[in-house]
């Protein structure tokens, strides 16, 4: 697993610094994005070296209707983060609620503007965002304020059928 704090570091033993591998365990600060994606829920993954603000981020949940699925977001850090969010899209097809079939996301903290003050704000941190985005399957899972209503009324309307559905998106798309 790649995270940007280690591959800064790996950058580093590259030019002759010390590298993390050889830090005692003792100086090493774990922080909870690390533990986060270290859970092996969450995987970062930069396509281009040189794009830092381009990334991937696989989202594996380990409960819930989207239990064994891969789930790729692409995220663009905008000139203006902190002040705007990331854009975030989800790249892998999924039946959902709250994420569309062409892969746009209703994650409050994502939005720009919010009426109900949850959207973003210069204090949040792409941190914010891996946990939200991970949240879309377990806790954040909201069938009441849908962006998919096609998606959330199926659930309404059969529980089961909607797993099955959920279960062939993720066989089709989501490995």
């Amino acid at each position: 697993m790649l995270t940007l704090a280690s591959k800064l570091k790996r950058d580093d033993g590259l030019k002759g610094s010390r590298t993390a591998a050889s830090a005692p365990d003792s100086t090493r600060r774990v922080s909870v994005r690390d533990k986060l994606l270290v859970k092996g829920t969450c995987k970062v993954h930069f396509p281009d070296p040189n794009k830092l603000h381009c990334f991937q981020l696989t989202v594996t949940p380990d409960e819930g209707y989207y239990q064994g699925g891969k789930f790729q977001f692409e995220t663009e850090v905008p000139d203006a983060y902190n002040m705007v969010p990331p854009k975030v899209k989800c790249l892998t097809k999924i039946w959902h609620p709250n994420i569309t079939e062409t892969g746009e996301i209703c994650l409050s903290l994502l939005r720009e503007h919010s009426i109900d003050g949850t959207g973003w704000a210069p204090t949040r941190t792409l941190k914010d965002v891996v946990w939200g985005l991970n949240s879309l399957f377990t806790d954040l899972l909201n069938f009441d304020d849908p962006l998919n209503i096609e998606a959330a009324e199926h659930h309404l309307r059969d529980k089961e059928d909607f797993r099955s559905k959920v279960d062939d998106y993720i066989k089709r798309y989501a490995r």
